[in-house]
């Protein structure tokens, strides 16, 4: 049996969730192809064996609607990629700058001039045509496929509104000299050839081309979390051959290749350590707080740091094979199912534009029926269309997250999008990353224990000046605490380094020895206690001992910040269930939990299994928010139904998330899920009170006596009060003892 193909497509002219839906849908239906579509990436990852070839699947996506290009060959010099939302940006500002005196005019009676019709038509006509072009194509993609999305309805009412009044200029009264539309919300029966919609048919594109320019901005930093997966792994690397070092791209090194990994640098790729030893920082990947002792026959990581010596590796896995492409694979794979949340606007609009386009049709039949004639009837039956096309749709969403986002980001809180915000009135269960998120993710000096008869000031102040002079991150954590704590540290000389053991060096004419207690001597019962109780709660213990005997132990962690309690307390208040979840041993990770309240542990897992973690809690029905700041935790983070990263993090973590919490302060996530409802709630009502003021006019349109102002004053009404209720988001408050951080309005 032939192992299948796989590629991925770029897809384009994708407006909504249900889009990607109905591509993946199509390439399914073909003989043995298997095919996912991610709308946030805009790409297909398709699996086909044999029978089929590449542009089959192009043909079968073009034919539905949408395009599709082949992957491009890979360039050794690759030009940055221009920016994408640029032409959505023109679209935006050139409607804009025109529609903006065609509302005035229309608004306003006292500025129609002369022939003043006649120019609104001129500036309307390319906004309404040109840039309503998506909402159009959309329209006409969704109708082939019996679909009714927002953009049939903006679609509908848009062309409604500009064809009636071409009508009325045309053929009726409205392109006469000195026409104009008097302030009157009277209600009055007309035939409708005097009156021209066109401020609204522009104004109603331009405020939705802004709705959806924001959206293409948050949707395309959703696909930069990949990017800046990938772009984590080194760039070139020194390899051996012929017995000299050779600098090569990391993309020419081959399976079995010897290369060196100097202290500092990145490990190139997946390997076997062939000679020397070190400590390599993995934390960024498997979110292990302690640096992992290496030697010869030991397996390293690509994308890992060397934090001590020089070490050769014999590359066992490269390009797509390695844990880092892996990953990659995951947050994809997760970003995928998150994608087929549909807008709420969306959902809406399915109900929404078949009931309008049965009530137009009601109307024109109606009329005719009454003996009113089609010149009649037309008029109210396309009143009812121009009518249900809420101005406020298109600022409902967007004026929401502006004001949101804007007051979030004043709380240190990032909100990437309004899709995000659906899942959070849900939210039963979060899940924290222990390393970086409850804990600060740096080692610190947590107990210092003398020996009977000793000064432990002085046990910490030997020591630390002893670890000054080496690399090793828990070498870093006893010098700064010695410092904070002793003040100037003494010179050390003779220093040497034992590989996995500890260092010895004479500090003031004393040989002293930093280590394990296997190297430094036997230790004293009150010590070796301290040790028994240091392992028990997953710390590490360093002995200190000179002249032969151990004077004391230092005990070394990954320190609970403090305010990760108060911010589980906060999140159990929201009624949230918590769960810690980490690569750290059981023992840490009960430690930790026991002392931030946090009852349920799930330890030693990989970061795919972080994944498992999240997907067990959903299948069990939960709706899962997951916090952390690490590279490890990012596909998890992507498959949460709301994911929040540290600022403080990595930015892949950061990318593949949904709320950003820059402070890094655990408490600012309950305000994150505070903010995050809020404004789905306030966005919701915008929803509501767009289509109300509108449905509210519907009778009066489907009796024939709608008149300009009417539907005008719809227009503006409803588009006023859905920025005022979005601006009540301005007075959102952090919690009491949150604030302290927030910058003030």
């Amino acid at each position: 049996m032939t192992t299948p193909t796989q590629i991925e497509l770029s897809i384009g002219g994708m407006t909504c969730a249900s889009c990607a839906a109905r591509i993946e849908k199509k390439l399914n239906r073909l003989d043995g192809v298997t095919a996912t579509v991610n709308y946030a990436t805009e790409k297909a990852r398709v699996s086909f064996g044999d029978g089929v070839v590449p542009e089959d699947l192009v043909a079968t996506v073009e034919k539905a609607g949408y395009t599709a290009a082949l992957p491009a060959p890979p360039a050794q010099d690759a030009v940055p990629e221009a920016d994408p939302d640029a032409g959505l940006r023109h679209r935006l500002l050139v409607s804009a700058v025109l529609s903006l005196p065609v509302v005035v005019l229309g608004m306003v009676p006292a500025l129609q001039f002369e022939y003043w019709q006649w120019l609104s038509l001129t500036l309307a006509a390319p906004v309404v045509v040109w840039g309503g072009a998506p909402f159009h194509r959309a329209a006409w993609t969704n109708l082939r496929h019996g679909a009714a999305t927002m953009d049939t309805l903006v679609s509908l009412g848009t062309l409604a509104a500009f064809l009636w009044s071409l009508y009325a200029l045309f053929l009726g009264t409205a392109g006469e000299p000195g026409m104009t539309h008097p302030f009157s919300l009277a209600v009055s029966r007309g035939d409708g050839s005097g009156d021209v919609y066109l401020e609204a048919a522009a104004g109603v594109t331009t405020f939705l081309l802004a709705g959806r320019y924001a959206e293409a901005r948050a949707k395309r930093r959703a696909g930069s979390a990949l990017r800046a997966l990938l772009e984590l792994g080194a760039r070139e690397v020194s390899v051996l051959r012929g017995g000299a070092e050779v600098r090569v791209p990391v993309e020419q090194l081959h399976v079995g290749d010897v290369f060196v990994v100097r202290p500092g640098e990145r490990v190139a790729t997946d390997g076997e350590v062939v000679e020397g030893s070190s400590a390599v920082d993995a934390s960024m990947l498997t979110g292990e707080s302690v640096p992992v002792e290496v030697g010869p026959g030991d397996t390293v990581v690509g994308a890992t740091v060397n934090a001590g010596g020089r070490l050769l590796v014999r590359a066992t896995r490269v390009g797509a094979d390695t844990q880092l492409a892996q990953m990659a694979r995951l947050v994809e794979e997760a970003q995928n199912g998150k994608a087929q949340v549909q807008r709420l606007a969306d959902r809406v609009s399915g109900v929404f534009v078949p009931v309008v386009l049965a009530l137009a049709l009601a109307t024109l039949g109606f009329w005719i029926g009454t003996g009113a004639g089609v010149a009649g009837a037309f008029p109210a039956a396309v009143a009812v269309l121009i009518i249900a096309c809420p101005c406020a749709l298109g600022l409902a969403t967007p004026t929401a997250l502006m004001v949101g986002t804007g007051r979030g980001a004043q709380l240190g809180i990032l909100v990437r999008g309004p899709e995000v915000l659906e899942s959070t009135r849900r939210v039963d269960t979060v899940v924290l990353d222990k390393t970086g998120t409850v804990t600060s993710g740096r080692m610190g000096l947590t107990g210092v224990t003398a020996a009977d008869g000793e000064d432990a000031g002085e046990v910490l102040r030997r020591a630390g000046a002893l670890e000054d002079a080496s690399e090793h991150p828990i070498a870093a954590a006893v010098a700064a605490a010695a410092r904070e704590r002793c003040g100037q540290l003494p010179t050390v000389t003779g220093f040497s380094s034992e590989a996995g053991l500890g260092v010895r060096g004479t500090v003031e004419g004393v040989p002293v020895v930093v280590g394990r207690p296997s190297l430094v001597g036997t230790l004293p019962p009150e010590l070796a206690a301290a040790v028994a109780d240091a392992d028990a709660a997953g710390r590490t213990a360093v002995a200190v001992g000179w002249d032969g005997t151990v004077r004391g132990v230092l005990v070394v962690a990954d320190t609970v910040k403090p305010t990760s309690a108060d911010a589980v307390r906060q999140l159990r208040d929201l009624g949230l269930r918590p769960v810690l979840l980490t690569g750290d041993s059981a023992a840490t990770a009960r430690a930790v939990a026991a002392e931030v309240g946090i009852d349920d542990v799930v330890a030693e897992v990989l970061p795919q299994d972080k994944v498992d973690v999240v997907r067990r809690l959903q299948t069990e029905g939960r709706t899962v928010a997951m916090v952390g700041d690490g590279v490890n935790d990012a596909a998890a983070l992507a498959q949460a139904d709301l994911g929040l990263a540290m600022g403080t993090g990595t930015d892949v973590a950061i990318q593949a998330s949904d709320l950003t919490l820059v402070r890094g302060d655990l408490r600012a996530a309950a305000d994150a899920v505070r903010l995050a409802r809020r404004t789905l709630a306030v966005i919701k009502g915008n929803l509501f009170w767009a289509f109300a003021y509108n449905v509210a006019a519907l009778p009066l349109a489907m009796a024939g006596l709608l008149n300009p102002m009417i539907a005008g004053a719809a227009m503006a009404f409803s588009s006023v009060f859905v920025v005022t209720n979005s601006l009540r988001l301005r007075r959102f408050a952090p919690l009491p003892g949150n604030a302290t951080s927030a910058v003030p309005d």
